[in-house]
């Protein structure tokens, strides 16, 4: 866990409300319109993340699409539920070749690395740009009424989330 630490010291990381470490790292000085015509954002927003194996991000939806880069440590496996309420998943990361991975937008993730004795650390590129105000952290009973129509749902809401 030394690398792990002197990432989130060179990298001046902090904790994260959904778990792990965090920093944004750019935010656009291009302002777009949301759809309503009312509500002004930078046009996109970037941070690095980083997440160690014994934590996870809970899951969370943000009203725009997010794209995750791998750059060191162990796979993540990023779960999301589709259209069609059913628990997806995707590897990210060395191990899996994948390399980047687009979440859209309002959908709800959560991630965890797949080694408990190593970390992941990603960027996360958002647009239009993050705003904590369009961030919602999952509770647990509501999740499963919308979503625990499977017992592998249900694990997997149960596993990673806090509240």
């Amino acid at each position: 866990m030394q690398e792990m630490n002197s990432f989130i010291e060179s990298l001046h990381l902090e904790p994260h409300p959904e778990g792990g470490y965090y920093r944004e790292m750019h935010r656009s000085q291009t302002i777009v319109y949301a759809v309503n015509g009312l509500e002004q954002k930078s046009a996109y927003t970037s941070i690095y993340y980083l997440l160690s194996g014994g934590d996870f991000s809970s899951w969370h939806r943000i009203k725009s699409d997010e794209t995750w880069f791998f750059h060191v440590g162990c796979d993540v496996l990023i779960y999301y539920f589709d259209e069609k309420k059913l628990l997806q998943t995707f590897q990210l990361g060395l191990a899996s070749k994948n390399l980047q991975a687009t979440i859209p937008a309002n959908t709800w993730f959560s991630a965890k690395p797949l080694s408990e004795s190593s970390f992941c650390l990603v960027s996360c590129a958002v647009a239009p740009g993050f705003e904590f105000n369009d961030f919602e952290i999952g509770r647990r009973e509501e999740l499963i009424e919308e979503f625990g129509g499977s017992k592998k749902n249900i694990e997997a809401i149960e596993a990673l989330t806090r509240i």
